[in-house]
């Protein structure tokens, strides 16, 4: 029986899951200004899934470091979200 697929997808899966919280936490405590980290990690992921031989730990460093570079964007879609009132905004 082959499990890769179910793995993988089970990890896409919590891996989305882990970005959403992160990025409104970061975003309230430290605003768009960490967008570079969320950049780095998914270069290095990216990288290193390209060197890794091993077909479920190679996504699953796939989908961390593309879920990075999806997280910059909905850390300045998360701003707007302040902006309109519908999560908190840290108080200066």
């Amino acid at each position: 029986m082959y499990y890769q697929g179910l793995v993988i997808g089970l990890a896409t899966f919590l891996i989305i899951g882990v970005f959403h919280p992160i990025v409104i936490k970061g975003e309230y405590h430290f605003g768009t200004k960490i967008w570079p980290l969320f950049f780095i990690f998914g270069i290095l992921c990216c990288v290193l899934s390209l060197v890794i031989s091993n077909i479920i730990a190679s996504s699953i460093l796939g989908v961390t470091g593309f879920s990075c570079f999806w997280s910059i964007l909905e850390l300045f879609h998360q701003k707007e979200r302040v902006k309109k009132g519908w999560f908190p905004k840290k108080p200066k």
